[in-house]
């Protein structure tokens, strides 16, 4: 008992299961992912070839995914950083009743399968005249639209998708990091007669800068890792590859086209890409500036 109560043995034993974990389920398949990168995976055959599949990555298909994934990203952190922010500040606000209400309804969708959802949005967005979209848009005096089968239609869906249910977590985060801001500031600002705007832009947001770098952070993440969303509405492949992303890309090649060392090694860009980007935009934002400098 007196080495389990002992100051530092405990910490080592409540960060074990994480270790463990991290290292049977995350570092243990990244290697074999690496090593599987340089290897041809048969069926009872494994023949390493070197950079052979590296060589085969750049091709017309993989940049038509990473394009579609960079598009994704780039609507995907703007939708879901800026307006979280916003419905935050407002339900933060004193004048709003309800609260709990508003909070809850917004965080529902995230306890939603993305399977589910997709499936609700297939119906709403269906090609069908009588789709639940297409009779609004006719009600507006436009044309019905076919949407899993254009470019924007499609990138659209995948995109309202992803902020239906994210956008409540996030919001989540933003409304913990208002908590956080010393009332002190806005009465000093409500004494100097700032308006509202100002008190925004030059406190409140000064204040949610971390959090708004960690939300647009762990955004691009998932949005370079994204699948399901995709997956929901072209399960067999998308019309001109409209729907394709990179991680979808992998799926198509390692597992319906049984190419697991050339899946890898699409997969192992993939993990650079996201590193490079996130390092890049982290600098940008001055994450790794000591405090005062």
């Amino acid at each position: 008992m007196k080495f389990l109560n002992s100051k530092k043995v405990v910490p080592y034993i409540f960060v074990t299961p994480f270790i463990l974990s991290f290292l049977v389920l995350t570092l243990y398949p990244a290697i074999q992912g690496i090593i599987m990168s340089f290897q041809s995976v048969l069926p009872g055959q494994v023949e390493f070839i070197g950079m052979q599949n590296y060589t085969r990555v750049p091709n017309g298909t993989f940049y038509k995914a990473l394009t579609n994934t960079t598009v994704y990203v780039i609507l995907t952190v703007i939708i879901l950083t800026f307006i979280p922010m916003l419905l935050a500040v407002f339900l933060n606000s004193k004048v709003i009743k309800l609260k709990t209400l508003f909070r809850a309804s917004l965080f529902v969708p995230a306890l939603t399968s993305t399977i589910v959802g997709g499936m609700i949005f297939r119906l709403m967005f269906g090609e069908q005249e009588t789709a639940a979209a297409n009779q609004f848009i006719s009600f507006l005096g436009f044309e019905p639209v076919n949407w899993r089968f254009t470019a924007w239609s499609g990138m659209l869906l995948m995109v309202l998708l992803a902020s239906w249910r994210w956008i409540g977590v996030n919001l989540l985060y933003f409304l913990a990091a208002l908590q956080n801001v010393p009332e002190e500031l806005y009465e000093a600002a409500d004494i100097d007669g700032a308006s509202r705007f100002q008190k925004l832009w030059y406190i409140t947001l000064p204040q949610l800068k971390p959090i708004i770098i960690f939300v647009s952070t762990i955004t691009i993440i998932n949005g370079f890792r994204m699948f399901e969303e995709s997956f929901v509405f072209w399960e067999a492949g998308s019309p001109g590859n409209i729907g394709l992303t990179v991680v979808g890309y992998i799926y198509q090649q390692g597992i319906q086209q049984n190419d697991m060392g050339f899946g890898a090694a699409v997969g192992v860009v993939l993990m650079l890409i996201i590193f490079v980007v996130s390092f890049i935009y982290l600098i940008m934002t001055g994450t790794f500036k000591k405090e005062g400098a």
